[in-house]
């Protein structure tokens, strides 16, 4: 990790976040494949919603991929309506699933013990996958060391004065591993803990009074001297 005032502000941050929240134990599942369609679900979706879907389809027996594929497309959709944008997910969640039948034998396991950087080539070809939810599926459900970049993870940082000038998912996820042990356990729980922070105070309307990292935020310091 190279040493600098950059880096050694995002491991500052790291610390407070942590301080503030604890360990957060994301990703919530029972299993990888679980993992990957909650990475599905959870597109402009509240969590809240996703979980109430995945129920649903705990309940019907289908939380596998061969289970899915057998679903109509109308019954999987009705069950992850939850999760909103329903028709759209269900023909997301059966793409999906055809990559793990069809390109690796059922197996989620050998799916996720892939290469990385081929999986996730395999992954940002099937419909419905983009950069922020292929990287969810490698970091969560396969351990491996790729950061997540969300809108919560661009606010803050932009607040911050923080982060490349581009909007390009590559240059955001690019300024991170440049700057942070290459690491999954702490990609993962600091990834955990930006959304968290974003949920609880960093919002579209900041809550910054008390705010646990407004010593380094200058926007933050500007909007309580106004």
């Amino acid at each position: 990790m190279p040493q600098g005032s950059e880096a050694e502000r995002l491991l500052d941050l790291y610390r407070r976040l942590y301080e503030a929240y604890g360990p957060q134990g994301w990703w919530p599942a029972q299993s990888p494949f679980e993992v990957m369609v909650g990475a599905i679900l959870t597109q402009a979706a509240a969590w809240s919603n996703v979980e109430r879907a995945i129920e649903r389809l705990r309940a019907a027996g289908a939380l596998s991929p061969q289970a899915i594929l057998a679903l109509p497309q109308e019954e999987l959709a009705a069950l992850v309506r939850p999760a909103g944008y329903f028709n759209a997910k269900a023909r997301k969640l059966k793409a999906l699933c055809r990559l793990i039948v069809e390109g690796f034998g059922g197996d989620v396991t050998a799916m996720l013990g892939h290469d990385p950087e081929e999986l996730r080539k395999v992954l940002l070809d099937t419909y419905g996958i983009g950069p922020e939810t292929a990287d969810s599926i490698l970091l969560y459900a396969a351990g491996r060391p790729y950061f997540v970049v969300d809108a919560y993870t661009v606010r803050l940082f932009r607040r911050l004065g923080m982060g490349p000038p581009s909007d390009r998912y590559h240059d955001w996820q690019a300024f991170f591993v440049a700057r942070l042990p290459r690491d999954a356990a702490l990609y993962n729980e600091f990834h955990a803990l930006i959304v968290r922070h974003s949920k609880e105070r960093c919002r579209a309307r900041p809550r910054c009074l008390g705010c646990p990292v407004l010593e380094m935020c200058p926007t933050g310091q500007g909007q309580l001297s106004t």
